[in-house]
């Protein structure tokens, strides 16, 4: 490919691209971007895996999120794959991932307020900050082996959660349900950049933590995965076809506010920053809405 890390940008003249950020640390991307020095050399076409240098740069005025909802046809999630999670939630490791699925309206930006539906506010909302993998070929039956040559890149991702929905049984019922507990709109802010593994392989030691109003609530790292990026992008191709654009979202690691005493839910206008190492980090803003219908059973 002709980058390792990949924005996309609005320039000074208000253009839209995609570029190579020129820094040489992932921290660098914020840093230069609040201080207006942040650059990119410029890439041509609307494919990402095949985009080419133009031999221009330009400085970046603003960061839009590396992809839209329109580019990714499917989120696909792992649940309980951290070791020291699994034991927060009182569980055993599964055999096998555990899969389960959001819809692409769920994308959000790295920096946009997330609208929480009334549905989802009361003694609820929670963060799970996640390694994404962003597969860029179309497979079926893939190996281990091959595994890493579908996958473009790797950003970060938070799999925001109303735990009512996914656990109580007189909402949920008597088996756990995840997909539309998980699964409201912009529910899945990724972002700032995608990362090649060229730059971080198979994306297994990378420290991954989540701040809420700037206190730490996760702090792990990859390395504590159960199934990492190899076995998950082989099984979840197994009799399956995995679409190009479809983001993986590989699990998250111990503190959440459901496994605290008593949980610390997120509430209204609390912001949710996740970092993980060489990635960068997103920062998003809960925004409880007001006057939406609340939907009761009759």
């Amino acid at each position: 490919m002709a980058w390792k890390r990949l924005i996309r940008f609005k320039t000074l003249e208000g253009e839209v691209h995609f570029g190579d950020p020129i820094i040489d640390a992932a921290e660098e991307l914020t840093e230069k971007l609040w201080s207006r020095t942040l650059e990119a050399d410029i890439l041509q076409g609307a494919d990402i895996p095949n985009l080419r240098p133009t031999g221009s740069k330009a400085r970046v005025a603003e960061l839009i999120g590396p992809l839209t909802p329109a580019e990714v046809p499917i989120v696909k999630c792992i649940g309980l794959n951290y070791m020291k999670h699994i034991r927060e939630a009182g569980r055993t490791p599964p055999p096998y991932p555990s899969i389960f699925v959001k819809g692409s309206p769920c994308i959000a930006g790295w920096n946009d307020d997330i609208p929480i539906h009334p549905i989802a506010q009361q003694d609820q909302l929670d963060y799970e900050g996640e390694l994404c993998i962003f597969i860029g070929q179309t497979g079926k039956n893939i190996s281990r082996e091959e595994a890493l040559d579908y996958v473009v890149g790797y950003t970060v991702g938070n799999d925001i959660s109303a735990r009512t929905w996914q656990r109580d049984p007189a909402f949920a019922g008597n088996v756990p349900q995840w997909c539309f507990s998980k699964g409201f709109d912009k529910f899945c802010p990724i972002g700032p950049m995608l990362v090649s593994p060229a730059v971080i392989g198979a994306a297994d030691h990378l420290r991954l933590q989540t701040f809420v109003n700037g206190e730490v609530r996760q702090d792990a790292n990859t390395d504590d995965l159960v199934f990492g990026v190899k076995d998950i992008v082989s099984f979840c191709s197994q009799g399956t076809t995995l679409e190009k654009g479809t983001i993986i979202m590989t699990g998250t690691p111990a503190g959440v506010a459901l496994g605290m005493s008593p949980p610390k839910w997120l509430r209204d206008g609390d912001v949710v920053e996740v970092k993980i190492q060489h990635l960068g980090s997103i920062k998003n803003r809960m925004v409880f809405e007001h006057g939406s219908m609340v939907w009761k059973r009759e």
